[in-house]
């Protein structure tokens, strides 16, 4: 069965948590609702209506400047410069297409040749339909805004035939910390020729699926008993944003680890996809000490056998202390972890996610997601309980100090005289891979301890405290800012481990089709992580052999979510008359496992996959 890292237990189990007042500041938000909580018996459904058409797309902006992709195979590509990369400032960039995935290397599944497995479909952007018409004004006002701007964008989803390409149009290549002149263009360098496409792509021009045809296939399927009696469905247009389902898609519901697509798109636009996280060592106010300040990177390994491909490694930080040093040995170890504060574990967490292996504490210096055993396969692992003060006695052992010398701390101000080094002084520093790689990582394994330190980024970024509480208020102001309507979110984490946490269906939708939005390709570092139906990730295993899901193997490209009683899915899939929609689908009331619901999922998401809809 394909990976899944939110919380799951098929004996089901309480949950725990503050009861922290709402999760944001974004103006004019409003409380979701607790799912669980008893409410007043709903009126009968009214007759199906017609839902009124999103604005028709601008015209579409073809791309200017780009570079000519370039092929790839590494994982993490490592900056010649130990200096932050930034990428480009919100709605600044100019190339509107984007990043293709990044085909992370983890844990089994079918490969190509050579032994390399298939990467997920690259993403690229569509002009829209030149004899496109506009559409009619809406009948009526919803409740919710939309989407300010309309997308002009669509994805192409195509497999890779060979090994792993990845192209980097635009500004891509610099997000990715890529050297200068190590592409195509460079001196006696010969492109590779593009891949062949095994896949069909979507096409911009294909028929439009109706909501009368979506409706008479997802009704019957929405409606099964296995998924209980909370089944909330967004299904829109990518290109128009014409929404064709809609059953409870503004209410909010428990996501689970769907939560991450709206941990990766604030990120992304926060940071950029081109920050790096730094990991800095200063000289101590004691003569013969050094503190290691930890930045929130969560994959800093210890030495070149760390459990992300690519990291930061301390013992490369370690040998630039010692050349800083020229030769003099330190005595004693500062671990400062100060950037992060609040309680190291989640609000509304399962009581054995500290021990269960799926989440830990959330400290702001650890190493290998603070894993005992980096070498461990990807999924559930022990973790330790102190990663901060674990990762400040690894780096002491490679400079050679007892471990018993290693304390919490923080690192002191610069000074402007004294003993040599002088306390503050910056001894090394050593730079995660940048946040489009860590964002790769957190969609395609689900890695909930990448997604709380994401989270945390986004916090600092808009000046909030780096907790869980200051993330959440983050994100939702983020969300809001980018203008999507902030009331129809509510976190508590980034990860998706929260029961308090509530997210719309469609707030999903929009989320996806801004991220495919030509003017927002910092975004669109959403997409290349996407588990891909019976390929990849979390849905390795699915759309293989349940009932009804074959045709939504290959076609459906989604973000998974599974906690005890709740199963979500969220992403894209294509039609079988070529045209891509957004889809999501959250249930928060499962009476049964996740053996029964997971397929009845897949069955939506395939059911669009399988049918014209006209």
């Amino acid at each position: 069965m394909g990976r899944e890292d939110s919380h799951y237990r098929p004996d089901g189990g309480s949950a725990h948590g503050t009861g922290r007042s709402g999760s944001g500041s974004a103006k004019g938000r409003v409380p979701v609702p607790e799912a669980h909580l008893p409410r007043a018996p709903e009126a009968p459904a009214p007759a199906p209506e017609t839902v009124p058409e999103r604005p028709p797309p601008l015209p579409w902006r073809p791309p200017t400047g780009s570079a000519s992709p370039a092929p790839n195979t590494g994982h993490f590509p490592v900056a010649g410069s130990e200096q932050p990369v930034s990428g480009p400032p919100r709605g600044s960039a100019t190339v509107p297409v984007s990043p293709a995935p990044l085909s992370p290397s983890f844990g089994p599944g079918p490969t190509g040749p050579g032994g390399v497995p298939p990467v997920g479909p690259p993403i690229s952007a569509l002009p829209a339909p030149a004899d496109a018409a506009p559409a009619p004004a809406p009948a009526a006002p919803r409740r919710r805004r939309r989407l300010p701007v309309v997308l002009a964008a669509v994805l192409l989803l195509v497999l890779a035939s060979i090994g792993v390409v990845i192209t980097r149009p635009g500004p891509v290549a610099g997000w990715l910390g890529d050297d200068a002149g190590s592409g195509p263009n460079a001196v006696g360098v010969t492109p590779e020729p593009a891949p062949s496409d095994v896949l069909g792509g979507p096409d911009s021009n294909a028929p439009v699926p109706t909501p009368d045809g979506v409706r008479a296939v997802l009704d019957p399927l929405v409606g099964v008993a296995v998924l209980g009696d909370r089944v909330n469905v967004s299904v829109a247009d990518v290109i128009t944003g014409q929404t064709l389902f809609a059953k409870g898609a503004d209410d909010g519901t428990v996501p689970a680890s769907v939560t991450k697509l709206a941990t990766a798109v604030t990120v992304l636009a926060a940071r950029g996809p081109g920050y790096r996280i730094p990991t800095r060592v200063v000289a101590g106010a004691k003569a013969g000490e050094v503190v290691i300040v930890g930045g929130g990177d969560p994959t800093l390994a210890i030495n070149k056998k760390g459990y992300y491909p690519g990291a930061a490694r301390l013992d490369d930080l370690a040998a630039q202390v010692r050349t800083a040093l020229g030769g003099t040995p330190p005595t004693s170890i500062v671990v400062d972890g100060s950037v992060y504060s609040g309680p190291v574990y989640g609000p509304g967490w399962d009581d054995d996610i500290p021990t269960g292996g799926s989440g830990g504490a959330v400290t702001a210096l650890m190493t290998d997601g603070a894993r005992t055993d980096p070498g461990v396969e990807h999924g559930s692992a022990p973790r330790f309980a102190e990663p901060d003060l674990a990762a400040g006695k690894a780096f002491a052992r490679l400079l050679g100090v007892p471990t018993d010398a290693v304390k919490r701390g923080t690192a002191p101000p610069q000074a402007a005289a004294g003993a040599s080094p002088v306390p503050g002084t910056e001894l090394g520093v050593v730079q995660s891979p940048p946040l489009i790689r860590l964002v790769d990582v957190m969609i395609s394994e689900s890695d909930n301890l990448v997604a709380e330190a994401l989270a945390r980024q986004v916090a600092l970024a808009r000046g909030q405290p780096a907790s869980f509480d200051g993330g959440a208020a983050a994100m939702d102001a983020e969300v809001a800012e980018l203008g999507l309507p902030a009331e129809e979110i509510s976190v508590s984490d980034g990860s998706g481990l929260s029961r308090l946490n509530r997210i719309s269906p469609s707030l999903l939708t929009d989320l996806v089709r801004l991220a495919a939005s030509p003017d927002h390709p910092e975004l669109a570092g959403v997409f290349g992580g996407l588990p891909v139906g019976g390929w990849s990730g979390t849905l390795n295993e699915r759309y293989r052999t349940a009932a009804g899901t074959a045709a939504g193997a290959g076609s459906v490209r989604a973000k998974t979510g599974t906690l005890t009683g709740v199963h979500s899915i969220a992403g894209l899939v294509t039609t079988a008359d070529g045209r891509l929609l957004t889809f999501a689908v959250l249930t928060d009331k499962v009476p049964g496992d996740r053996d029964t619901a997971q397929p009845a999922l897949d069955r939506i998401a395939a059911a669009l996959a399988g049918c014209g809809c006209g």
